[in-house]
């Protein structure tokens, strides 16, 4: 009964692995969540508005705490000049990114996107009406080739997805790669979405908002969520902002996909942006420490590891264990030593884009330092 153009996504790879860890008692190193929560005072908050009566429909577009936040977090962080009026709440980044390409594109246009690339974006572009145009991210660095990208460019570009810090690669594009980006979609007239929810999770390189380069402010719709920075996955808040005529379309569509959401939530991530950078600077440490933990255990077990510099993945090729296909070992994994993880092919879909990510999958290390170390005395025995 499905609409033909939804057959390819109806379901996801994430709920396939994480069930599979369950059945197997593996270690789901497969999807990106922790296995911790937040900040107590932010898990406090809620827990006070909840008790204090914060329960009923919040403002469509986000309540005003939370869309000030989001302002005062940009310009302390990257210096953006962002109105409050202009910031619209969502129900994850997964919504925004919905609101905008929905809103947006429609049956002729194209889009382009990196790849591999989150999940969604293939799915809600095909839910518009408008063809997918991807750029592959080759391995060891997992940067673009500027010609490629230019290449895919046409007079039916309408939008760009730009992800940086990079799920699933881990890679973060330098300020000559978002020029690149940025020259092209001006060049083109086109407009930037910019998913970048792993924005306080990279290791010794900068995260810049393509937002901040020159003439890009006005053509770009920014997106994070508190899912990421704090550790609450679950509760669903995020956030995008942008020129006020692309926001108030996104805000069209969204209003009845979901209308608002997370009302005792909201107050309470308002004021964890607010949190001293001490808090922020401690995200990357710990993982910095998680992600050599992880690195090192795949490394010994025999795996060609590329060091991501964001997020909380890391790739890994399995060929040198002799795994040629990294959807069967992904599938394989957790009754051969007891760990989950994802294959990185299916976040691809050109015949090239699928060949380059064969052999790949990726690792979360978004866990507990204990949990790492049981997944890494696991993978040891990967090799016999």
């Amino acid at each position: 009964m499905l609409v033909e153009r939804m057959t390819p996504f109806t379901s996801t790879i994430f709920a396939e692995i994480t069930q599979l860890a369950v059945d197997t008692g593996a270690i789901n190193l497969g999807q990106g969540f922790p296995d911790t929560d937040g900040p107590e005072s932010l898990l406090a908050d809620a827990a006070a508005n909840i008790t204090g009566g914060v329960n009923q429909y919040p403002p469509g577009p986000g309540v005003p705490a939370l869309r000030e936040a989001v302002a005062a977090h940009q310009q302390r962080f990257y210096g953006l000049e962002v109105d409050p009026a202009d910031v619209l709440v969502t129900v994850g980044a997964t919504e925004a990114i919905a609101s905008a390409v929905l809103s947006l594109c429609t049956t002729g246009d194209e889009v382009i996107a990196f790849e591999p690339y989150y999940d969604s974006y293939p799915a809600m572009t095909a839910l518009s009406g408008a063809t997918l145009r991807t750029v592959p991210l080759r391995a060891p660095d997992f940067a673009f080739d500027p010609d490629e990208l230019r290449a895919a460019f046409s007079a039916r570009t309408r939008m760009i997805l730009l992800n940086s810090p990079h799920n699933p690669t881990g890679a973060v594009f330098d300020r000559e790669q978002l020029q690149i980006v940025a020259d092209l979609a001006t060049e083109h007239d086109v407009v930037v979405v910019s998913d970048e929810v792993y924005e306080h999770m990279t290791f010794d390189v900068p995260h810049i908002p393509i937002a901040t380069l020159p003439g890009m402010a006005e053509r770009t719709l920014t997106i994070s969520s508190a899912g990421k920075t704090f550790s609450v996955t679950g509760w669903k808040i995020g956030w995008i902002h942008g020129p006020s005529e692309l926001v108030a379309a996104t805000r069209a569509v969204k209003q009845f996909l979901s209308y608002t959401a997370g009302a005792p939530l909201q107050p309470a991530v308002a004021t964890a942006l607010g949190l001293p950078d001490e808090f922020y600077t401690s995200i990357a440490t710990s993982l910095r420490g998680k992600r050599e933990l992880l690195s090192a255990g795949l490394k010994a077990a025999g795996f060609t590891v590329y060091q991501p510099r964001g997020t909380y993945f890391i790739v890994v090729d399995g060929r040198p264990l002799g795994f040629e296909d990294g959807y069967k070992l992904a599938y394989d994994l957790p009754s051969l030593c007891g760990v989950a993880a994802v294959p990185v092919s299916v976040f691809a879909s050109s015949p090239e884009g699928v060949e380059a990510m064969r052999p790949l999958v990726r690792f979360a290390f978004c866990k507990r330092d204990e949990v790492l170390t049981e997944a890494v005395g696991r993978l040891a025995g990967l090799g016999n």
